[in-house]
């Protein structure tokens, strides 16, 4: 964690440095169009599924982005990103007798999506000239890789190998990304974002949790497996009560929704320095001016 915080100051810092030395030569630069955004972004993730409180919509965990941009029209643009982030959620702070159930997991996430995004306001002829305020929403398609864990006996245990509902379910999981951002003219190089955004998942086992009663412990894998798999007994000691757990007694998940999670962030976005539309008309007219000759074939000599 501490480690990704670096890697992501020094991106910062790097591409601020960068943009100030266009700055000083924006005479030059900006007389080229650009349409193409890298952008860094850092914020909260909160988790949405078993493990959390009626009413409790924001557990903030942290998160860290970086995405590339290009724009197909003036409003409308395509965008792929990558992020890490955090989620978590625990019966300790149940309010209500899910804290006997005492079950619990946090997990470190890495998501791939493609999105389109349109703009409320178009950016103008060229990408200075665009609206000092403008608001955008967004959709697409991603890819998100998990891996819940619990803490047991001083130790992070991850779940998925062990089937603890004796399910077996992929780390990989397909999630739909929707939402919407405000985005905040900067200069003429630069902009900032504040964007919001909904993941929808098709997985219950965000948290390792979903089938409605405890599993049979004579159908789990390993000792490890029937422990984290009903934790009923560890609370019930914890409080000097006596406790017989009974397999088939008591609501462990709930299948009927699946788990999602909601990403806030707060982006730098930079305009590349490079015009790719400009340049794939450039090619098209040199190959267009390129001479044409007509191909040999064989056959009778003229005389």
């Amino acid at each position: 964690m501490k480690r990704m915080k670096l890697v992501f100051t020094g991106l910062l810092i790097v591409l601020t440095l960068a943009a100030a030395t266009v700055d000083a030569q924006s005479f030059y630069s900006i007389r080229r169009d650009r349409n193409t955004i890298v952008s860094i972004g850092t914020g909260t993730s909160t988790y949405l599924g078993e493990l959390q409180n009626p009413g409790d919509y924001f557990d903030a965990k942290p998160n860290l982005n970086v995405g590339l941009q290009y724009f197909l029209t003036k409003r409308i643009s395509a965008r792929a990103e990558v992020t890490w982030f955090q989620l978590s959620g625990t019966d300790v702070k149940a309010n209500d007798d899910r804290r006997e159930r005492n079950l619990s997991f946090q997990s470190n996430n890495y998501e791939l999506n493609l999105a389109a995004l349109v703009s409320l306001f178009p950016n103008g002829q060229r990408f200075y000239q665009r609206t000092f305020f403008n608001v955008y929403g967004f959709g697409g398609v991603g890819l998100l890789y998990m891996n819940p864990k619990t803490l047991f006996n001083g130790e992070k245990v991850a779940l998925q190998p062990l089937q603890t509902e004796g399910v077996a379910y992929s780390r990989f999981q397909p999630v739909i990304p929707l939402g919407l951002g405000i985005r905040i003219k900067q200069g003429p190089f630069f902009n900032i974002n504040i964007e919001g955004g909904y993941r929808m998942t098709f997985t219950d086992y965000l948290d390792d949790i979903s089938v409605r009663r405890y599993p049979d412990p004579s159908t789990l894998s390993s000792d490890l497996a029937r422990s984290l798999s009903d934790r009923r007994l560890e609370y019930f000691n914890s409080i000097d009560r006596p406790f017989t757990p009974t397999p088939g007694v008591g609501v462990r998940g709930n299948p009927e929704k699946n788990d999602g999670y909601f990403i806030l962030n707060v982006k730098l976005e930079y305009y590349l320095p490079y015009d790719f539309s400009l340049a794939k008309s450039s090619y098209k007219r040199r190959s267009g001016n390129k001479i044409k000759y007509k191909k040999y074939k064989p056959g009778r000599r003229r005389r």
